[in-house]
């Protein structure tokens, strides 16, 4: 089994923003779920991060709840 680098344990990131939308539509599918940390590689600790962030935003309006 191939293991995958965390993209934020490997930049040395401590935290993720919810304003930074570029970097959250990254880890977005087309539907505008969040997508599984097995497909991106992310540990547990910031796919939670991810999560929360990306919760957020959508609250905030600047990324959508769903994609039509």
């Amino acid at each position: 089994m191939i293991t995958k680098q965390c993209f934020f344990c490997s930049q040395n990131l401590k935290t993720i923003d919810y304003k930074e939308v570029d970097l959250l539509k990254r880890f977005i599918s087309g539907q505008a779920k969040i997508i599984d940390p097995r497909h991106t590689g992310t540990c547990a600790k910031h796919q939670r991060m991810i999560a929360s962030a990306v919760k957020r935003s959508r609250f905030m309006g600047l990324l959508p709840f769903v994609k039509r």
